[in-house]
């Protein structure tokens, strides 16, 4: 399935394609792939066929999502299948209901192919997928099936999670377009998370349009007093290089340099600033660290009674997660609602936060998913996040940016997003 969830729906609602047609596609690109790929846990062949013969027989309205094949991460509830979460303790019985979210899709007309790989329970330890740009590197995590499955051209859409990093590390890894929505956007019922605070749901395409494409399909781009008023005048962008969290690679360094000089040359259209807070940032990533952990211990309980069955990093999350006192927990949780105000005062300055996804592209070797810590401040504040594609280093892989908004503007965030991705693959660095 190589062409974009916008071509795809075209030919859907034209006529020129059906929605068995688009399925038995995606099982093609699935046989092609999988094998190396190894972006599935469960594949509803049977289901998704079924799924589209009923779209096809019923007298309902062809809209933006009608037909379309999703994946979804194995850590969301689809009835019919199990929830395997990356862990031998799970995945036993089929969920007997959907997740929120999938139901979502499915009021949308979306036909759902099945599970895709999670790291276990959403953190560290990684399953089998490989990345699709090259097979040797690592996919990132824990959204890394859904991503890799965008990557290959099997679905033009995939739904995923964040807790930290779990969804913009692995789209920029893979070079694709993510989105991981605001706190409470979207429900997160019938998801197994690690935090309440710090979980949220997300979307994978291969372009920043098809996102928007799709989240205006969900309803999730309706006109507020702040996202519907016209853009006048240059966007302000507060460019930010991520160093006061992490070493970046030279590579990452270098495409944001590119992507600073395509920006600067338009100055009737952006107004560039520098901008870093250093003390912010480094709390930020550490308060929301605490919090996961002190969650995580409680969410869960049942599986801290499994120790020996989990893997060493998870193990040492719970057991820091309860160490931690009630006091502990929510002074970590006021530290983050003070800096959030002073976040949100600073977008009423300026439109969004443009910077990297991750400290470089995704590393060599499949033991491992790379480092999520350039999203923990952003994630701990719970706003919009985009990841843009584009940019790839000198040996192809991908290095995706990030860019951060306020909740409530999420239009504009979508809009000067896709402008981005045009920008830096007509300035020659995209694929």
């Amino acid at each position: 399935m190589k062409s974009t969830l916008l071509e795809l729906s075209l030919g859907l609602r034209s006529g020129s394609t059906s929605p068995s047609q688009a399925v038995v596609e995606a099982l093609r690109r699935v046989e092609e792939m999988e094998p190396a790929v190894r972006a599935w846990v469960t594949l509803d062949i049977d289901g998704a066929l079924q799924q589209a013969w009923e779209l096809e027989r019923s007298q309902s309205s062809r809209t933006a999502l009608w037909g379309v094949p999703v994946a979804i991460k194995d850590l969301i509830d689809v009835r019919g299948l199990p929830t395997a979460c990356g862990s031998p303790l799970r995945g036993k019985e089929p969920a007997v209901a959907d997740a929120e979210c999938v139901r979502l899709l499915r009021k949308s007309g979306a036909i759902i192919m099945g599970k895709t790989v999670t790291t276990e329970f959403g953190y560290f330890k990684p399953g089998p997928t490989r990345n699709p740009v090259n097979l040797s590197h690592t996919p990132g995590g824990s959204s890394s099936g859904s991503a890799a499955a965008v990557a290959a051209g099997m679905v033009p859409l995939a739904l995923g999670t964040q807790t930290a990093g779990s969804l913009t590390r692995p789209a920029s890894y893979c070079g694709v377009a993510g989105f991981v929505s605001a706190k409470g956007q979207f429900s997160t019922a019938g998801v197994t998370g690690l935090s309440q605070s710090l979980d949220s749901i997300g979307l994978i395409t291969q372009t920043v349009d098809d996102l928007r494409f799709t989240m205006e399909a969900l309803g999730g781009l309706g006109a507020t007093s702040e996202s519907s008023k016209p853009q006048t005048g240059p966007v302000k962008i507060l460019f930010w290089n991520g160093s006061e969290l992490g070493n970046l690679s030279k590579e990452m360094h270098d495409a944001l340099k590119i992507t600073g000089s395509i920006l600067f040359e338009r100055k009737k259209e952006f107004i560039v600033s520098n901008w870093s807070d250093h003390k912010m940032l480094q709390v930020l990533a550490h308060q929301h660290h605490v919090i996961m952990a002190s969650e995580a211990s409680q969410e869960r309980a049942d599986e801290m009674n499994h120790l020996d069955d989990l893997s060493a990093p998870l193990v040492e999350l719970l057991l820091y997660g309860s160490t931690l006192s009630e006091l502990e927990y929510k002074a970590a949780l006021a530290r983050i609602a003070a800096y959030k105000d002073t976040v949100l005062a600073l977008f009423n300055r300026f439109d969004v936060v443009l910077g990297p996804a991750a400290l470089g592209a995704a590393p060599a070797g499949l033991e491992a998913t790379g480092s999520p810590v350039l999203s923990r401040p952003w994630q701990a504040l719970g706003l919009p996040v985009l990841t843009i594609p584009g940019l790839r280093g000198a040996h192809g892989m991908p290095l995706g940016l990030q860019l951060i908004g306020a909740p409530g503007r999420e239009r504009r965030l979508f809009d000067l997003g896709v402008r981005i991705e045009e920008l830096l693959r007509a300035g020659g660095v995209g694929h």
